[in-house]
Order: structure tokens, then C-alpha cells, then sequence
């Protein structure tokens, strides 16, 4: 679909639900917005499409497609999984849904919702080490502090996630929580 109000038109990218345009995760997403760090993925994918499928560039754009989103759906997953043990067991998936239509809550929370989401950052493992931070979290983050659990959010991201000096992994799974 195009429309001349689309601020993403000249970003070239359609709403068709298909594995090639859907840059979030998967076909039939319907969480996918075309934001800002979806440009470099929508660009890999141009540019591997243009070039042969045998060649070894093809192959290793290939890889990185790849690897970008399934490090999308683990970032995704981790998510979930603090949202679930804070009780929105229901309510996770919507929790994460952020679309084009997604508004900021209430415009004073911005601030704190930065601050919460480079706090997530920097002191947990809930993203990784080279993860540039996702307008997306910010959706997200400014509901929970909506709900009156951004500040929980963040104690339980710091027990499941916790960062290592060096930012190492403490370990390849979520910790377990207590209940």
C-alpha cells in the first residue's frame, strides 16, 4: 500500500506480510513497524537480493539476515518472559505489540522512559552487547511505566539478565526468579 502521508515511502518498504518484507521477525508479524533499525535489515535485504544466490557475498548477507532477527526474537523473548513472571501472562504479546498507530502515552514520560531503557541497557543483559537500542523498547517501557511496573520490570530484567564485568553473559539462560 502507498499512500503520499507514508513517512516511510522513500524507505521503499510495502506492507506485504511475507518472510522478505516482514524485517521484525516473522511472516504474518503483526507487531512489525517500519522504525529506524529496521532500515539496515530492509537494506540488507535489497542488497542481497540483488546479487547472485551462489555467490559468497549472497551467502554471508544471508547469514546476517539471519542472525539480526533471530537475535531480534531472543531480545523479543527475553522480554516476554520478564512480562509473564511479573503476572501479564495475557497480556504480554500485546504488551510488545508497537505499530505504526503506537503513541507515547503521556509525553511526560518520555524522559523517564529513556532513562529506564538505557538503564535496562547498561546495567542488565536483556539486549546484547552490540544491540543498539530499539524506539520499539520505548513503546513498551512508557506502558509499563503506564501500569506501575517499570520499576519492577527493571529488578526483574536485573535477576534474570544480570550483566558481568566485562558485559559477558553470566549465563546462555535467564536466571530463575524467585516467586
Amino acid at each position: 500500500l502507498c499512500s503520499n502521508n507514508n513517512p516511510y515511502a522513500s524507505f521503499g518498504a510495502t506492507l506485504a506480510r511475507d518472510e522478505e518484507q516482514n524485517l521484525w521477525s516473522t511472516p504474518h508479524d503483526v507487531t512489525h513497524t517500519e522504525a529506524d533499525d529496521d532500515r539496515v535489515l530492509y537494506n540488507m535485504i535489497v542488497v542481497r537480493n540483488q546479487l547472485d544466490k551462489d555467490s559468497e557475498e549472497w551467502q554471508k548477507l544471508n547469514y546476517d539476515i539471519y542472525t539480526l532477527r533471530q537475535t531480534r526474537k531472543e531480545v523479543r523473548s527475553r522480554w516476554k518472559h520478564i512480562l509473564e513472571d511479573l503476572g501479564f501472562q495475557k497480556e504480554a504479546d500485546s504488551l510488545l505489540s508497537v505499530t505504526k498507530l503506537s503513541i507515547i502515552s503521556d509525553s511526560q514520560n518520555m524522559s523517564k522512559a529513556r532513562d529506564i531503557l538505557l538503564k535496562l541497557s547498561e546495567e542488565t543483559n536483556i539486549f546484547p552487547t552490540s544491540w543498539e537500542l530499539s524506539e520499539r523498547y520505548l513503546f513498551v517501557v512508557d506502558r509499563l511505566i503506564a501500569l506501575d511496573a517499570a520499576d519492577e520490570f527493571f529488578k526483574v530484567a536485573s535477576a534474570a539478565y544480570p550483566k558481568r564485568p566485562g558485559g559477558e553473559r553470566a549465563d546462555e539462560g535467564p536466571r530463575p526468579l524467585r516467586s
